[in-house]
């Protein structure tokens, strides 16, 4: 009997692609690959396939099999348009297979791919998913945001990823009148109008899906109506390019505060007055915000704090606490990031919120006082600028260690 170690092993895993159409002239853009493991066996469901991996502890190098197929298969039609490519979070810490870096690097060489990601990976691994956008721009590859609509939280994860195409949830386009999906729409049409990046519709199967997704901002169409996936045609159609890649996502070096201040005045103040300005933009971490906060130390991460940012976190994709001596899970539901004695962060009060239509920040310097705690002096600023505000949120993420796993250095590291 075949079971999944047989079918990563023997790397069983066949690819079967759907086309991807401009919804102007419905022209081919690209296609999608799709993964299939072995005909008639109980993988052959990717569903099953990749929880059967999971359990195994192999769905990281299940996805470097299953990503490599593609490859092999779009090499082989010599296709000329863009390859969209699924990859599952926890492929982003195992490095690539030896036996695949051969077709991977081929791969890099000969191929437009965009890598396609789910906004579920940020909150579990978001230093490996900042690297692993880094890594497929650095090979000239795009980026894209998938299934956004399915979880509200989605929408406040658009400025991390900074996708080069924002795939609305099929179920946008079977509810367009509800208000969720009108404040979906509009969070995306935000984001696409300022970035540049193209929005594409997923579960077109009819005119007027394919109407709606059109009011929605889509140039792009994915579903039944124009193919199901199905293997490559023997011959490359003739096909629209898609649009070039959205702009590069905001980023700076240094800490929050170095961001920040760079840009914006800083004022002095106490610690007493600090308080209540911290406070209000905490408050403003409502449903689907992310909260991150710079405590300089376990003990400013008081029992008050540890109650308010677990309430927060119930409705949040992520909430994240810094400091010295923070254990990983400081509060259920909030990440914890421990800062080792000498770190630059040690010197910061930070409070980051970043949502689908909320961004704001208060970063403050403490100036070393050794005073009463509440007569401590620092200098804080604060800025609404979304772009400025998603710059020092990055700097954080990067600092917030893996739940488990190595480094990825890159696309091609092997194991």
């Amino acid at each position: 009997m075949v079971d999944i170690h047989d079918v990563i092993d023997a790397r069983t895993v066949t690819s079967v692609f759907q086309p991807l159409v401009s919804l102007a002239t419905g022209a081919l853009v690209g296609y999608e690959a799709l993964s299939r493991g072995p005909a008639g066996t109980a993988w052959e469901s990717p569903a099953a396939l990749f929880a059967a991996a999971r359990e195994a502890g192999r769905d990281g190098e299940l996805d470097w099999v299953c990503r490599a197929a593609a490859y092999r298969a779009a090499i082989d039609a010599d296709l000329g348009t863009t390859l969209f490519v699924n990859m599952e979070p926890a492929a982003w810490r195992v490095p690539c297979p030896r036996d695949l870096t051969d077709v991977v690097a081929a791969a890099q060489r000969r191929l437009h791919v965009v890598t396609e990601m789910t906004e579920r990976a940020i909150a579990d691994d978001p230093s490996a998913l900042l690297a692993a956008t880094a890594s497929c721009r650095e090979a000239g590859w795009g980026v894209a945001l998938d299934d956004v609509g399915a979880d509200p939280m989605s929408l406040a994860l658009m400025p991390f990823v900074h996708p080069d195409v924002v795939k609305l949830d099929m179920s946008l386009l079977r509810s367009p009148s509800e208000p969720y999906t009108a404040q979906v729409v509009a969070a995306v049409q935000a984001y696409a109008e300022d970035s540049g990046a193209t929005i594409l519709a997923e579960g077109v199967e009819t005119e007027d899906h394919e109407r709606t997704a059109r009011t929605m901002g889509a140039t792009v169409g994915q579903g039944w109506r124009y193919g199901r996936p199905a293997p490559l045609p023997d011959t490359p159609p003739a096909c629209d390019p898609l649009p070039p890649p959205a702009s590069r996502p905001p980023s700076a070096p240094g800490t929050p505060y170095e961001i920040v201040s760079a840009r914006r005045p800083v004022v002095e103040t106490t610690k007493a007055a600090l308080m209540p300005m911290s406070r209000h933009v905490e408050a403003l971490a409502d449903d689907g915000q992310i909260l991150l906060a710079c405590f300089q130390d376990a003990r400013h991460f008081g029992a008050g704090t540890a109650r308010r940012f677990a309430r927060i976190a119930r409705h949040s994709p992520m909430v994240a606490a810094f400091g010295a001596g923070l254990p990983e899970e400081p509060a259920p539901g909030v990440r914890g990031a421990a800062l080792a004695a000498a770190h630059p962060l040690r010197g910061e009060w930070n409070v980051i919120v970043v949502g689908p239509h909320r961004a704001v920040a208060l970063v403050a310097r403490d100036l070393g006082d050794t005073g009463p705690e509440a007569e401590r002096r620092f200098t804080f600023a604060t800025t609404y600028d979304r772009a400025l505000v998603v710059a020092a949120a990055r700097s954080l993420l990067q600092v917030i260690s893996p739940a488990r796993g190595s480094a990825i250095p890159g696309l091609l590291t092997t194991v």
